[in-house]
This record gives structure tokens, sequence and C-alpha cells, in this order.
């Protein structure tokens, strides 16, 4: 087949060929799962078996390079692949054999996985994947498997051995479910032995997998057999029946809005029971197509097929049975609450029935799926980037459904192989590697003042906690500039998935004027689209009015600085409280005022009069908002260093006031040190101020180290006695 219709062929000869062996597996490995069709992201892994010199007796050994464990194929590098010696690999087979009892779910099965590293070639960290043995006992050089959606579909139906047969032939072979480890490595070895015409092999109610001697070759097969698969489900597409129809009309992009709006904060906080959630919202066609059709509630109840899906959705979403037509928010709302409920004590009884001696604890038995017709999809995880991965699954779970339907019935796994995949030692051990999570890691911060000085220093210092930073400022520009640093640093994270802002990453860029309340009010509307709801606001944003030559400040200055310094705080507060008030989570609010609220001050009244204001407006909020909301004010002082309060002008009118020499060709940074040293001087602490002086208190007030106080002011002045609580 030379002609492709369903997956992208990305193959160039020009690139590959100027690869060794092991960076051609990784261009292969790349290539396949750069398309969604093809694999989902962490799913599926790649090898190539390749002659290599043993660095201890300089022989020329089989290395079998596979992706390792926790990779994704879409974005693989070369330390992402294992390195196994082959004919140790083999030698494990002997120790295999001897165990008195062996088979899938057996002690020796995860025992093997324990002697893996004993089979290491070259002291390669990368740890391996459970699939290794699938890879290492075909005898074949390169071996591709995958979860395309095509293909699942196949696996997932009821005929899936007949529909084997009629699609490929005797082209490929057909293997029942079986959970991934050594004695599946063991049934594919004997398979592809005794079969030797096989190009591959269905996993039922799992996969392909598929082998050649050539990478390129390999490549291509791939492909090949997904788009058999794909056009033969195509020729067989039920069109606008699929699903048995549309039930349901999807709401305008207006009412969808609208409803996302109120229910986002209301529904985080009602999964965010035990632990804090972030979302993702899908409502694209497939999706809408889906959720709103007749059969969207049996298919949804019987679950995902795939275990690297449910792995993630979970053993089923939560399909609200709501009528976007004809009931209101106030049911949907009913709704959710009573199927949640549900839901938890569904899950709960799953857990009791299927659990064994030694299975791990139960886990939050809230969904991570949640269907709703006329809205879409809400997916949940533990930061954004889960949350994309858990909807991208979703998204693929749909497809294979709309595949096996085409074609056949779709069937589920049954209840206790999926329990016994979720709850594997070897799955548990696997959570138990993973870092601790950092102290903003399930949070969702909002820096207003974001695009320069202390708001942008605090967006880098809370993003270092795994914040999800929202870098609001007036300037749009230098907010999504913000943004896009920390990004760079922090990175994407996996998952392909989400509408429109909802499939950002761990930190956006917005405008915003907190004197207008409608800025603020769409602000906090992109925020929940995007993460589902807000835990900690941060407001930097401040206005200084320098007086004019003769000292004096316009009066319509005055107006400017109050609606900036103070009345913007308080719209802030206030849009954000119906959040916070309908997520029922804890959450923190410092507001930045200054130390010039307490100390008098020639030639600022206008400024220091606000900031006492703001001041004594943190006093007022932190008793408005308790006690699920903490309220405190950041006061600085002379923080001269990259603050837009003291651009060039600024800086040479304070260096002429106080008699200090500079030159005007000198820079504006030069220029801001001799103030700021001039300033130290004055304080009891002799140093500058810096950003992340200030940067470093705003994060500590927003988290647990101040978990028992609000309503205060700090001031961060390198000490200044004249600011002194009195």
């Amino acid at each position: 087949m030379t002609e492709f219709k369903h997956v992208d062929y990305l193959w160039d000869d020009t690139e590959a060929d100027q690869l060794d062996e092991v960076d051609r597996l990784v261009y292969r490995s790349n290539k396949l799962g750069t398309d969604q069709r093809i694999t989902n992201t962490g799913g599926g892994n790649t090898s190539s078996k390749i002659m290599m010199t043993d660095p201890l007796t300089g022989e020329e050994i089989t290395v079998l390079f596979v992706k390792g464990s926790g990779g994704d194929l879409r974005t693989a590098k070369r330390p992402n692949f294992a390195s196994l010696y082959m004919e140790k690999l083999h030698h494990l087979k002997g120790i295999y054999d001897a165990a008195d009892e062996k088979g899938v779910k057996t002690e020796i099965e995860d025992r093997m996985v324990s002697l893996y590293p004993h089979t290491v070639y070259n002291l390669n960290p990368r740890a391996s994947s459970i699939d290794t043995p699938l890879h290492a006992f075909v005898p074949y050089r390169c071996v591709d498997h995958t979860h395309p959606n095509a293909v699942i579909a196949v696996a997932a139906s009821k005929d899936q051995v007949e529909l084997t047969q009629a699609i490929y032939g005797d082209e490929i072979g057909w293997v029942p479910w079986q959970r991934p480890g050594f004695a599946l490595g063991l049934v594919m070895e004997k398979e592809a032995s005794e079969n030797p015409h096989y190009k591959g092999l269905i996993m039922g109610q799992h996969g392909l997998i598929n082998w050649a001697d050539d990478d390129k070759e390999c490549y291509e097969l791939s492909l090949g057999l997904i788009e058999k698969a794909a056009r033969y489900i195509e020729e067989h597409d039920k069109g606008e029946d699929t699903f048995g129809g549309q039930k349901y009309a999807a709401l305008s992009n207006e009412e969808r809005h609208a409803t996302l709006m109120e229910i986002l904060p209301r529904l985080r906080g009602m999964v965010s029971r035990y632990r804090k959630f972030i979302g993702t919202v899908q409502s694209d066609e497939t999706v809408l197509e889906f959720v709103n059709s007749h059969e969207a509630s049996r298919l949804a109840g019987l679950g995902t097929s795939c275990p690297d899906h449910f792995l993630r959705t979970k053993i089923k979403p939560l399909y609200v049975g709501w009528d976007p037509q004809n009931e209101n928010l106030d049911t949907l709302l009913d709704k959710l609450d009573s199927g949640l409920a549900q839901y938890r004590e569904d899950y709960a009884t799953y857990y009791e029935t299927c659990k064994h001696p030694d299975s791990p604890a139960m886990r939050d038995p809230n969904p991570t799926v949640i269907l709703i017709p006329g809205i879409g999809m809400i997916a949940w995880g533990k930061n954004k980037s889960e949350s994309r991965v858990t909807a991208e699954f979703y998204n693929n779970a749909i497809a294979v459904m709309r595949g096996a339907e085409a074609i056949s019935e779709y069937i589920s796994l049954p209840q206790q192989e999926a329990f016994d995949i979720e709850y594997w030692a070897l799955e548990e051990a696997k959570l138990k590697r993973r870092p601790p999570e950092k102290e903003f890691s399930r949070n969702v911060v909002v820096v207003i003042g974001a695009g320069s000085g202390i708001g942008k220093e605090t967006a880098h210092r809370v993003a270092r906690e795994g914040a999800h930073v929202v870098c609001a400022d007036l300037n749009g520009e230098a907010a999504e500039e913000t943004a896009r640093e920390l990004t760079d640093i922090y990175g994407m994270g996996i998952g392909v998935a989400g509408t429109g802002i909802s499939a950002c990453g761990p930190a956006i860029g917005l405008q915003v004027d907190i004197t207008d309340r409608e800025t603020v009010c769409k602000l906090f509307e992109s925020v929940l689209w995007a993460y589902g709801g807000i835990d900690n606001v941060i407001v930097t944003a401040g206005i200084y009015v320098p007086p004019d030559r003769e000292g004096r400040i316009p009066d319509h200055m005055w107006g400017i600085s109050f609606d900036v310094n103070v009345i913007g705080g308080f719209l802030v507060a206030d849009e954000a409280r119906r959040i916070w008030e309908a997520q029922g989570l804890k959450g923190t609010m410092v507001l930045t005022t200054s130390v010039n609220g307490v100390v008098s001050k020639a030639g600022s009244l206008a400024y220091d009069t606000s900031k006492a204001a703001a001041n004594h407006l943190v006093r007022e909020l932190a008793i408005t908002l308790a006690p699920m909301v903490r309220v405190n004010g950041l006061a600085p002082a002379t923080v001269v260093e990259g603050s837009s309060m003291f651009p060039r002008e600024r800086v040479i009118a304070s260096l002429t006031k106080y008699n200090i020499d500079f030159g005007e060709d000198e820079s504006t940074e030069d220029l801001r040190r001799k103030l700021a040293a001039f300033y130290a001087q004055r304080t009891l602490t002799k140093a500058p101020i810096t950003l992340a002086d200030q940067a470093e208190v705003a994060y500590l007030l927003s988290s647990g180290a101040f978990a028992k106080t609000t309503g205060q002011i700090f001031s961060v002045d390198g000490g200044q006695k004249d600011a002194f609580l009195r």
C-alpha cells in the first residue's frame, strides 16, 4: 500500500540515512508517535536489535534497544531507550521455566521485571518497560507495538477474531487479551516462530504488534496495517446513525461557555474532595457527537478497553444524563452532585469486589472524565499535563468505540482484568517512584502585574513550586512573554487535547485592566476554561504618580491612583470570591501595598494615601473572605532593580533630589543601582532590596507556611524603623 489516507507517512530517507542504528530507532519512534491516530501519548513502544561492542570483552554482541518505562514515542530521545543484552534476556527463560508456578499473574511474572536490570548493556540507567519481553523474544530485528485507534477498534470488538481474518487474511494473527509481561512475550515468540508468514499480531483488547528485519520496512508495515483497519472501518461507518444517532443537540458556543463558567468551579470542588485536580475542557465536534448520542450512556458505562486508556480514565467515566434542551442549570448541578456520589460508591464497590489480599489501598474514587450532553467532556488530573493526557485518551476511546460499533459491537475488558492492571503491584511501584509533588503542583496561581518587576519575579517563584501560573498584566504582550519564559523552562508537558485555551500548558499570559470589572471578569473566565478553577491570587499591579516640577500631583491622577492601587484590588477579590465560594476549596490572596502606606513622605501624596487605603483593604478582605481565603499584604519599599515603578525619569529625579552624582550617559540600570545603594544605606540591614526578596514573601504568604496568618501586612523594606508597627 503506497497511499495513506488515515495515517501520515513521515519517513525521509535523506534524514534517516544520516543516523546510526540507535538514532534511526529514535527517528522511527518519533515519526510513529507524532500521529495521534497511531498511538497515544506515552503509549506503545518500539525496538531494534543492534550489533554493539561489549565494553568488557570487545566482542560484537546483539543488544536490544527498546523504549524504556515512562517514555513517549512522540518526544523520546536516545536516553529514553533501555539497552539490554539479548543473550542475557534469553537466559531469563531458564529462571522463568524453573518456577513451580508460571503464567499470567503469577509471582514469577513480577519477579522477572526485577531481573531486567541484570541484563543491562553499558550501564544504561533507563528502566525497562514491562513490554520488554514482547520485543526481545519476537525473532525479528525491528518491532513496533502501537495503540492505533483503528486497530484497537478491531481488538475491542465482539467479533475481533473474525474481523482480524477479514481485514488481514493470513498476514496478521490474533492473540486474546493477556496482561503484558514475560508470559505474553513467550506467546509472541511462539506465534511468530510457528507462523513465519505472520507480520504481526492483533492483541485482543489492547493494540497491534508487528515486526520486520529492516527499520524502514517495519515503519511502513505499521502504517499499512493501520491503514487497512481504518479503511475497513470507513467502509462500514454509520454516518448520522453513529452511536445510535443524536439524542440531544449541542448548546450554542455562547450557551456552552456560560454553562461551563457556572459549573467548572463547582465541579472542581466536587472532584477535589481528597486532593485538588486541574481540568481540561474538550468540546469539539467529535466529543459532542458522542456525548449527545443515544448510545453514549451505554458505551460510557462499559468503560475503556486499551489498558493505557483506563489507567488514566479509570474504569469508566461519569456520564451525566442531563437534557440540555429541557433541563436547567440547577438540574445539571444536582445531577453532577448525585452522579459523583453514586460514582464514588460504585468505585468503592468495584474495589472491594476485585481487590486481592495484597492490593494497594483504594485510590481517589472520583472520576477523571465527566461527560455532559450539550457541553462535552471535562477531564481531570493532578496537573495540566496529566489532565490533557486524560482527555486525549478518552478522545481515543471515543474513536475506538465509534470504529467497533461500526464493524461489530464494542466490548470492554472484564472488571477484574481492569482492576488487576489498575492496581498491579508494578504500576503501584511506578507511582511510588515518581518524585514527590511540589507544594503548588495542584494549584492555579493568578499573578496580576506579571509583565514586569515584582509580578514577573513572583510568577517565576511560584512556578518553581510547580504552580500553574496565570500571568496577567495591563500589558498583554508582556504577560504573554512571562508565560512563554515559564513554558520554555518547564515545558508544555505531555498530552494533546483541550479546546481553545484549555489546550494550554503550565502558564498562560492574559491582558487585564484591574480598574475595569469587565476585563477582570473575562480574565477569570479564561482561567476557568484553561484550568477549571483558581487557588491563589497575587496582585502586584500598582501605579506611582510622580509630582510635577512644583511638587504637585494633578487632580485627575488622584482618581487613577486610587482606581489602580485600591479599587482594582477590590474588583479582583470580588470576582475571585465567586470562584472560591463555588469551589469550596481553601485559597489565598496577596495584595501588594507599600511601606509608604505607613510612613508619611513628602512628594507622593496620591501614592502614599492610596497604599494606606490598600493596607486597610487587606484587613477588610481578610474578614470578608474568611474562613475560606486568607488575605495578606506585601509592603515593599524602594525596589529599584528592574521595577517598572522606577523608569529612568523617576530615577534621575530621585538622584537629583538626593544630590547623588550621575552622568546622563549612564545606563538606566547603572543609575538604578546607584539609587538602590543609596536607599540601602537608609535601612537597618544596609542591603539593596531586590525583586527576589519581594517574590519570596509573596510566595510564602500564599503557601502553607503561613496557613494560620491573615489580615497582616508584611514589610519587605530592608528594615525601616519609621515603618515599624505602631
